[in-house]
């Protein structure tokens, strides 16, 4: 079976949650342009997306409408090209209109699982949940006489604790697209031993389509991208649990934001980024990666607390932000909660404060934004960091002990074999959290 065979029955599973929508959205116009190569002339190109919200789908099928509507506006050169015999289509509205009739033509949203036993691929994009995932491949396995592939697009869950309980034969691997996968580049590539070659060279053709910037990890739990954005995330945790010895907690939280942040120049300080992923999501993958690092202690109470209070984080089906440690304007941080008060504190209050404490940042200060599009990032970065590294003030002192973990994190997942070297553990927090530099780097003092 070539690339297009294998291309004409998939489904998509939790196609209409927050990454399953991007997944189907890719795929959908992926098969859609295959069907309309002359040798596909006549074939029959079936995408499910199957998810259990009806309302979800409903919701689904509008956004894939808008987001075609963009994708097509784009390549109407090719578009031309490819409706060159319609001599009813001669308005760019009407190609547009078509490309996105032919788009969606071919994708069946349902909520029945059963639609999946006649594909010869699964994308799961469910609730990061092994038992879950197993009961859901375990039943299209025994159900589907193609022997289908299945790629799953865990982020934490080793692939072959999943292949061995759901009984796959080595018919699964990992394929961790970075939320949104219409817009992030990066997938992290998981195989295991018992993968043939002919799926791991499907899926790199497949990713190359969509034109993903591919790292292949090896197969323990968190991979490589939440292998250090966990680990990051419990250091940033434990400094504020520092401070909170002599300053409140939203002071302790607010300081090391944005000392994780401005100081270190990232595109959002770390309790940002954690309610970003949702501060249950953070907990529940500490959950799934603790047992399998039996040397470190992959766990945080103050997450506990917060969670068992129904402080969540995460985002809203409009993709703006819900509150969780920081209260959201606009997207920007206004507050910080406290869960003495079981409310939040105005920033306002206090930064003033907490800004004069940590002192100033250095002179050759710029934000993440001027600085990762910069032509000279490379020397923008050499003199900020020169800069950094003289300094004594609180700030400082705090920015270069969390570089330093940062850095020992990313070379801790080499050596360990997470990955493979430190170009694609700098490669994934470059492309998949789109930091100014890597945490393997030359700026330490």
């Amino acid at each position: 079976m070539n690339y297009d065979e294998r291309l004409q029955k998939v489904s998509v599973l939790g196609a209409a949650g927050k990454m399953g929508s991007g997944i189907l959205l890719l795929t959908a116009v992926e098969m859609a342009n295959l069907s309309m190569k002359p040798e596909n002339k006549g074939k029959t190109f079936v995408l499910n997306a199957i998810d259990l919200s009806e309302e979800g789908l409903a919701g689904l099928m509008k956004y894939l409408r808008t987001q075609v509507r963009k994708i097509a506006e784009k390549k109407m050169v090719w578009l031309r090209q490819v409706y060159a015999d319609r001599n009813d289509l001669v308005e760019n509205g009407d190609i547009i209109d078509e490309y996105i009739f032919d788009v969606l033509n071919i994708v069946r949203p349902v909520t029945t699982i059963e639609s999946a036993y006649n594909s010869n691929i699964i994308f799961e994009a469910v609730a990061e949940s092994r038992e879950l995932k197993v009961k859901i491949f375990k039943q299209i396995d025994e159900n589907n006489p193609n022997k289908p592939w299945y790629f799953t697009n865990t982020s934490s869950i080793p692939i072959k604790v999943l292949n061995k309980e759901a009984g796959l034969g080595g018919r699964i691997l990992g394929f961790h697209f970075y939320n949104p996968p219409a817009v992030q580049r990066l997938v992290e590539l998981i195989t295991i031993e018992e993968n043939s070659e002919e799926m791991k060279a499907f899926a790199l053709d497949y990713a190359k389509n969509l034109k993903k910037v591919v790292v292949q990890s090896n197969d323990f739990a968190g991979f490589i991208g939440n292998g250090h954005f966990m680990r990051d995330a419990l250091h940033g945790i434990a400094e504020a649990e520092k401070l909170m010895k002599d300053h409140t907690f939203a002071e302790s939280v607010y300081m090391i934001n944005k000392v994780s942040q401005d100081f270190l120049i990232r595109p959002m300080g770390i309790f940002q980024l954690i309610d970003y992923v949702g501060i249950d999501v953070v907990r529940f993958i500490l959950n799934v990666m603790n047992p399998y690092y039996p040397d470190e202690n992959l766990h945080s109470n103050l997450l506990d607390k917060l969670f068992d209070m129904g402080v969540k984080g995460g985002q809203n089906p409009d993709g703006s932000q819900k509150d969780g440690f920081l209260k959201y304007e606009k997207g920007k941080p206004v507050a910080v909660y406290d869960p003495d008060k079981k409310d939040y504190v105005p920033i306002s209050e206090f930064s003033e404060k907490c800004d004069r404490l940590l002192g100033d940042l250095p002179a050759a200060f710029k934000p993440w934004k001027a600085v990762n599009f910069s032509k000279t990032k490379a020397a923008m970065l050499e003199k900020y960091f020169e800069e950094l590294n003289s300094m004594n003030t609180p700030g400082a002192a705090l920015a270069k002990t969390y570089n330093q973990r940062s850095n020992e994190i990313g070379k801790q997942l080499v050596s360990s074999g997470v990955a493979n070297n430190d170009e694609d553990v700098n490669t994934v927090m470059l492309t998949g959290f789109f930091h100014a530099y890597g945490p393997i780097n030359n700026y330490l003092k």
